[in-house]
């Protein structure tokens, strides 16, 4: 295709489909992954530890928050079940990766029980996957919302596995071919590892989810999610989508809830409630639903956000810093309070999250300084 002279080197001219649908397909995308990255990479050099392991849990659960955008913000599927799912991720890895004692452990190193946990989960939404077929909206939710209670139930009870209320069990380790992640060495800290690893495997699960977005299989979530009937006159098999979706998005969740755990290093039972689901709904609503980018910035967003709300009762007499009370609101009030405020006020005035906040900024600075 011939471009004439004047529009050569125009950052939003595309002259082919292979070119336009690139991964970063414009050169300030390149530069600004780039030095994202290089800030990302030097960053455990300068901050302290605990602020690096806020950092490397919000990596974590990215990973989770990417797989519930891809079922709930590319495929239109609403789903409230992701706390069970992270759950089940979890124990699976305790279970293949921990160490046999009280509760039940194979002893087996992670190249295994990671694939284990999200291939496991995976297996759990293929099941789940056709019970919502003719389901949606908050129907769907609904239904969704009861595995949160099923699997809170099953975990309270299966004290083999997880070791019982109140009692929990160790995660699984986070350990590859004798180096530990978690802890401490010569050279660096646990939590600069914790941090290298985790951003590692958030890169690696986020360039997946960005090459299915923009791949057939993202459009035909799109096209389910904007119209299914049209989706179904045009070829686009439902069946095949909503269960594929629903898989994909189990797999992440399970992987996300065995590298979360494992980097906390305990498991209770009684955390994989609906208060776990409502802050993974905030995370991509924050963020900015159907977006790569935002789900890790609402995930990041979310880990952060008790570093500030910790410091609210040295300037607050009425707020405690226990869960035990002590004040008329504790921090944990704060956080959930904070929750629904956030995602009230980002439906409200901003739908697309922190993302379309940042469209906002970039298309100003673009069209700076207003000429006409």
């Amino acid at each position: 295709m011939s471009v004439a002279p004047a529009l050569r080197g125009r950052p939003e001219l595309f002259i082919s489909y292979e070119r336009d649908m690139a991964l970063l397909n414009t050169p300030a995308k390149r530069r600004g992954t780039v030095a994202l990255l290089a800030v990302a990479v030097v960053l455990p050099m300068l901050l302290a530890d605990d602020v690096l392991l806020l950092f490397a849990s919000g990596f974590a659960l990215a990973v989770g928050a990417i797989g519930l955008n891809l079922v709930t913000g590319y495929a239109g599927q609403v789903s409230l079940g992701h706390a069970f799912f992270l759950g089940l991720g979890a124990y699976t890895a305790a279970v293949i990766g921990g160490e046999a004692g009280r509760t039940i452990g194979l002893g087996l190193p992670m190249v295994v029980w990671l694939p284990a946990a999200g291939l496991v989960t995976a297996f759990a939404g293929a099941l789940v996957a056709p019970l919502a077929l003719r389901l949606r909206g908050l129907y769907l939710a609904i239904m969704t919302l009861g595995l949160v209670f099923l699997g809170e139930h099953l975990f309270k009870e299966m004290r083999n596995v997880t070791g019982g209320v109140g009692v929990g069990r160790a995660a699984a380790p986070i350990e590859l071919f004798g180096v530990s992640f978690t802890r401490t060495g010569e050279v660096f800290t646990g939590d600069q590892k914790a941090y290298w690893f985790m951003l590692v495997m958030l890169i690696v699960f986020g360039v997946c989810a960005r090459n299915l977005a923009r791949s057939a299989v993202g459009r035909a979530f799109a096209a389910v999610r904007d119209r299914d009937v049209a989706a179904a006159v045009i070829g686009v098999s439902l069946t095949r989508q909503k269960v594929l979706a629903f898989v994909i998005s189990s797999f992440y969740a399970g992987v996300c809830g065995a590298l979360y755990y494992g980097l906390i290093g305990f498991i209770e039972p009684g955390s994989f409630n609906l208060l776990l689901s409502v802050q993974f709904v905030a995370m991509i609503l924050i963020g900015g639903v159907a977006t790569i980018s935002g789900s890790i910035a609402g995930a990041l967003f979310i880990a952060l956000l008790p570093r500030f709300t910790q410091e609210l009762p040295r300037y607050f007499d009425f707020i405690s810093a226990r869960a035990t009370g002590g004040g008329l609101l504790t921090v944990f009030d704060i956080e959930a309070i904070l929750y629904g405020l956030l995602v009230i006020g980002f439906l409200i005035f901003e739908p697309r999250g922190l993302f379309g906040i940042w469209v906002r900024i970039r298309n100003y600075w673009k069209q700076w300084p207003f000429s006409y």
